[in-house]
């Protein structure tokens, strides 16, 4: 992979100001990528989400990795069931199909009014299998619920409700508590999302002008990084109301920073792909 160096070179020479925390994979909260990461992120932001196993070899060579130890990836992801093969050809399947769906989610606002009623999710039964138990915390996760104490999961009703198991109780409503930004602070490590936002905010707008003067693949795998880790903060970003979120909510911007940067970085990748094919 090319280092963060070079990325934040090019981005000054395009007239845009780094910081060198923008390119720090660990503080975007991005560890190196394996195979496996590197094939489910590529298929993530694929619509549909369908490669050659020679494009993602290919794509996997830029991290290092070694063509042998994407084959293996591949065929342990289809023995899971994360993926289907047909003639060469690999795709989502099960739950990384809700995956992707949730991401795509992630990339767009709530459009509607909130009225002040939240989601409740309350878990009846003690009695799942640790299986089911994270299968449900996924879930949750997934449709940006927030855990007040085990089994019982809260957020604003300005998104459309959660998914219910059997088992669970979901319930809309009004809350009545003393103090509804100290709960929304319990819910969600607000200063902690700020922070990180920020960090990918000088990421995206330092990208952007890389990736737009980029000619060829130098780049590609930094990044490829830094839109894996948008594409990772959107997904579980709470999307509160307005009414809710603190005065510097920077998480609001990185949608509009992410679907300009997504488009040059598409058009890179798409070349690359075609380079290998």
């Amino acid at each position: 992979m090319i280092p963060s160096s070079i990325v934040a070179n090019k981005a000054r020479n395009n007239g845009v100001e780094p910081s060198s925390e923008s390119f720090d994979v660990a503080a975007l909260g991005i560890e190196p990528l394996n195979a496996r990461s590197v094939v489910l992120s590529s298929l993530l932001g694929t619509h549909p989400p369908r490669q050659s196993a020679r494009s993602l070899i290919a794509l996997a060579e830029r991290f290092g990795i070694r063509p042998g130890t994407v084959r293996t990836a591949l065929s342990r992801m289809v023995a899971a069931g994360e993926l289907e093969s047909d003639d060469s050809q690999y795709r989502l399947t099960g739950r990384l199909l809700e995956r992707q769906r949730e991401q795509d989610t992630g990339r767009h606002a709530p459009d509607v009014d909130w009225d002040g009623t939240w989601w409740s999710v309350i878990v009846e039964s003690d009695r799942r299998t640790v299986a089911d138990r994270r299968s449900f915390r996924s879930s949750m996760q997934g449709a940006r619920m927030a855990e007040l104490r085990p089994d019982i999961w809260l957020r604003p009703a300005n998104v459309a409700p959660p998914p219910r198991d059997r088992g669970v109780l979901l319930t809309r409503g009004e809350l009545d508590t003393d103090d509804i930004d100290d709960l929304v602070r319990r819910l969600w490590p607000l200063d902690e999302i700020e922070g990180q936002a920020r960090r990918l905010e000088r990421a995206l707008v330092a990208s952007r002008a890389v990736v737009d003067s980029d000619e060829g693949d130098e780049t590609l795998a930094t990044t490829f990084m830094v839109a894996a880790a948008a594409v990772r903060f959107l997904r579980v970003e709470p999307q509160l109301p307005d009414e809710l979120r603190p005065t510097a909510w920077t998480a609001s911007a990185i949608r509009h920073l992410y679907d300009d940067f997504l488009a040059v970085f598409q058009r890179q990748l798409g070349e690359f792909f075609a380079r290998v094919r």
